[in-house]
């Protein structure tokens, strides 16, 4: 398998370089973590480096490389795989426990007392004939 000398931006991996493996398409992983055991023998931590373009040539935009930079707040970026026909996240607007946005209230007499068209006021519609 190929591999690709990869700088690491932020965190404790600060400055080092590392090879990573690349993918069937040449290009290392969108995420990489790193498990540091715990000095207690609990859980370890993991540290989540998002790769990101490392820079670009002047003339033409091209790609040149990948990095990694350090994403403190860990797994936020979801994890999930984005298909077309896949559902969106839950957001807590959008979860069925959240409560319903309320309508002021508009009493039933309020409504507009003639039929919505939307031709200007007093002109004939096209498909009146």
């Amino acid at each position: 398998m190929k591999s690709e000398d990869t700088p690491f931006v932020g965190g404790p991996l600060d400055g080092r370089v590392l090879p990573i493996l690349l993918g069937p398409t040449g290009h290392p992983p969108k995420t990489y973590r790193v498990p540091v055991p715990d000095a207690v023998g609990g859980p370890p931590t993991v540290l989540v480096y998002r790769r990101v373009q490392a820079a670009q040539s002047k003339r033409l935009g091209l790609h040149k490389g990948w990095k990694y930079e350090y994403d403190p707040e860990g797994d936020s970026g979801g994890g999930r795989i984005k298909w077309p026909w896949s559902k969106p996240a839950p957001t807590p607007a959008t979860q069925p426990d959240a409560a319903p946005a309320t309508q002021p209230d508009v009493p039933p007499d309020a409504a507009p007392a003639r039929k919505p068209d939307a031709t200007p006021d007093g002109k004939p519609d096209a498909a009146d004939g």
